[in-house]
């Protein structure tokens, strides 16, 4: 058996992007990480956390693992959309359907995809 330590996405600006998924998670950066860092942690409530290290080339095709997060604090999926939309992401992918199930595929300003989904009160129809 293996535990997962955490989750690497390569970034142009590690300091740049790890502070975007700040913001827009409310999860704290790691402590002493700073602008110009080659590595910098995004703290989760527990393993795995979130690891952005810089890389030489920029993002050239479809990620192959991406993050699915969901509203929290009560916002709705679509709520969340807008909110994560205000602080720079960009709607790629439209998968939402009229009868409310779906997903939007959003990009963060560095253009790595992850998916918004139905908050748990949502799926369990409240």
């Amino acid at each position: 058996m293996i535990e997962i330590h955490a989750v690497t996405i390569d970034a142009a600006d590690p300091y740049a992007i790890a502070s975007w998924w700040s913001e827009a998670t409310g999860l704290p950066l790691g402590e002493g990480d700073k602008p110009g860092d080659d590595e910098v942690m995004l703290r989760t409530h527990q393993d795995p956390f979130l690891l952005f290290i810089r890389v030489p080339e920029g993002k050239s095709g479809k990620n192959r693992v991406h993050l699915d997060v969901n509203g929290t604090e009560g916002r709705t999926r679509d709520e969340e959309v807008e909110r994560l939309v205000g602080l720079g992401a960009t709607v790629f992918e439209d998968h939402r359907r009229p009868d409310g199930t779906g997903w939007v595929t959003l990009r963060d300003p560095e253009g790595n995809e992850f998916c918004v989904c139905r908050s748990q009160a949502e799926r369990e129809g409240q």
